[in-house]
């Protein structure tokens, strides 16, 4: 008997996890849907609550699926044109801000509605403002549709987002361990997390080029793209070790190689390592889902009502840059999914005993239905422009779509 926990097991478990997402990825497209659907959908299926064949809270699994998702920031990164997600700045920053604030009020006030405790309506509105850009990401790139002046809205959105909620998570973490709210502390973690970004870009400018020149001389294009990944994962560190989120400094890492000569070579390689990885990820938000919790109807009332208003109050966002001529509605609909991003308050709430486990129950709820509206919308809004590409084709968005 396999014991478990032990290689064997974790093995078992990332085959039964590729497995899975490989067919209904696949079975996802066949019938004109982004992969991504059907690899959440996989990780319902193969989870502690269905199969049981993956555990996503297993420290390797879980190891894995964070670096799927680094990963994955980093190829987004590297799609990204800063030039062009600075252009729609201003559009991005607007939708980011009323779409965390008014599906946070929402949010409290479906709490209100339920008689729960003002810290409960504190964890559940917090848990309605991050849009998780890493589910949104992979779906416009499935589609073939980053470089759309909607998408980079969406993109730079999201990124605002889930700058905005590790700050709000801070501020709630705080409140929920007994602490108390500070102006100045506020302030620090959000100087913290949008610095990050900016001091990642303004210093890789300085320190990359020499690096990547000494590489040219003692190495091929495999190197380089491992010396892209190496950086990656350090930036991804550091963003961790000041308080901000390691998703932000895979991102980050993206956009400083995107505009170098070594960006085509550091695609090729990182887009296949995340053949294995990023899939993993996926499978991982999907496992974490216990359907099982479902049955009670109180939880589902709340469910229901959350579900309501995280999805009015993203999509309404889309519409708050009335200058913006795009489709206002693409921008609404990609801002959608909660995905790991929900999950992390959840779990926050729960192990800090705020979320009672039909609480907890109804946030799962309202995370994966918000995870699995978007990408089949997407799909109907955007069109076939992203069709499956030959085999064989090098842009990140290409290869992912086989993924």
């Amino acid at each position: 008997m396999i014991e478990p926990h032990s290689v064997p097991a974790v093995l078992l478990m990332l085959a039964g996890a590729l497995t899975a997402a490989k067919l209904l990825g696949e079975l996802a497209q066949r019938i004109g849907q982004p992969a991504v659907l059907g690899e959440l959908v996989a990780g319902v299926l193969v989870g502690p609550s269905v199969l049981a064949a993956v555990d996503p809270s297993v420290p390797s699994i879980h190891i894995v699926a964070e670096i799927g998702i680094i990963i994955l920031l980093f190829e987004i990164g590297l799609e990204t044109k800063l030039k062009s997600l600075l252009s729609v700045g201003g559009t991005a920053t607007t939708v980011a801000l009323v779409g965390v604030a008014l599906p946070f009020g929402l949010g409290y006030l479906v709490s209100e509605i339920f008689g729960l405790t003002d810290l409960q309506a504190l964890v559940l509105g917090a848990a309605l403002t991050a849009t998780s850009v890493g589910i949104t990401a992979r779906v416009l790139s499935d589609l073939g549709r980053l470089q759309d002046a909607e998408s980079q809205v969406v993109l730079g959105a999201a990124v605002i987002d889930d700058i905005v909620g590790l700050v709000i998570l801070a501020v709630v973490t705080t409140l929920v361990a007994g602490g108390e709210l500070t102006v100045t502390g506020v302030s620090i973690t959000t100087l913290i997390a949008f610095g990050f970004v900016a001091a990642a870009l303004l210093l890789g400018r300085v320190i990359v080029p020499p690096l990547f020149k000494l590489i040219d001389k003692l190495g091929d294009e495999t190197t380089v793209a491992i010396m892209g990944v190496v950086v990656a994962l350090y930036l991804a560190v550091a963003a961790d070790a000041v308080g901000s989120a390691m998703i932000i400094g895979a991102f980050s890492a993206g956009l400083l190689f995107a505009p170098t000569e070594h960006a085509a070579a550091i695609e090729k390689g990182v887009v296949r390592l995340g053949h294995f990885f990023v899939p993993v990820f996926f499978v991982s938000v999907g496992a974490a889902v216990d359907v099982r919790t479902f049955a009670d109807p109180q939880v589902l009332a709340i469910g229901g009502l959350l579900i309501l208003v995280a999805i009015v109050g993203k999509f309404l966002a889309g519409y708050a840059p009335v200058w913006f001529k795009g489709r206002k509605a693409v921008i609404g609909v990609g801002m959608i999914p909660r995905g790991e991003v929900g999950l992390i308050f959840a779990q926050m709430g729960l192990a800090s005993g705020v979320l009672d486990a039909g609480l907890y129950a109804a946030l799962t709820l309202m995370v994966m239905v918000t995870t699995f509206v978007a990408p089949p919308v997407l799909k109907a809004m955007l069109g076939d422009s992203g069709a499956r590409p030959p085999a064989g084709g090098d842009r990140p968005g290409e290869l992912m779509s086989d993924i």
